[in-house]
C-alpha cells in the first residue's frame, strides 16, 4: 500500500488544521493506521492510532482532547484533526499503516510496515 499525506501548513497558535492520509493499492480497511510526528532535532513520536474499523482510537498524552483521528474506509483515507494547536506541535507528520492481526502496539513505530512521506505542520506563536 502507498500512503500520501497532505494538508500540512502554517497556522497560528490556537488554530486548527486537518491533515489527511490517502492510501492506494490494497484497500486501507485491512490496516491499522497511525500518525507520528518528528520535530527538528527530535526523535519521531507517536501521535494517534486507529483500529481497522475506526472503532478504537489511541492518543499520545500531550494531544488528548485536542487531536482527533478518524478514518473513512470507503475513501481509503485517514484524518487527523488538530485543534488548539501549540508551537510545540510543529513537526513533520507521518501516517503509517500496519497489517498486523495480533498484538498491535499502535504507539510503536516498528508496528507499521508502510509509511507516507510526511506533511509539515508549522504552528506560529
Amino acid at each position: 500500500v502507498q500512503l500520501q499525506a497532505s494538508g500540512g501548513g502554517l497556522v497560528q497558535a490556537g488554530g486548527s488544521l486537518r491533515v489527511s492520509c490517502a492510501a492506494s493499492g490494497r484497500g486501507s480497511s485491512i490496516y491499522h493506521m497511525g500518525w507520528f510526528r518528528q520535530a527538528p532535532g527530535k526523535e519521531r513520536e507517536f501521535v494517534a492510532g486507529v483500529s481497522k474499523n475506526g472503532g478504537t482510537t489511541y492518543y499520545e498524552d500531550s494531544v488528548k482532547g485536542r487531536f482527533s483521528i478518524s478514518r473513512d474506509n470507503a475513501k481509503n483515507t485517514v484524518y487527523l484533526q488538530m485543534n488548539s494547536l501549540k508551537p510545540e506541535d510543529t513537526a513533520v507528520y507521518y501516517c503509517a499503516a500496519s497489517g498486523r492481526i495480533y498484538y498491535v502496539q499502535y504507539s510503536v513505530g516498528q508496528t507499521y510496515e508502510y509509511w507516507g512521506q510526511g506533511t509539515l505542520v508549522t504552528v506560529s506563536s
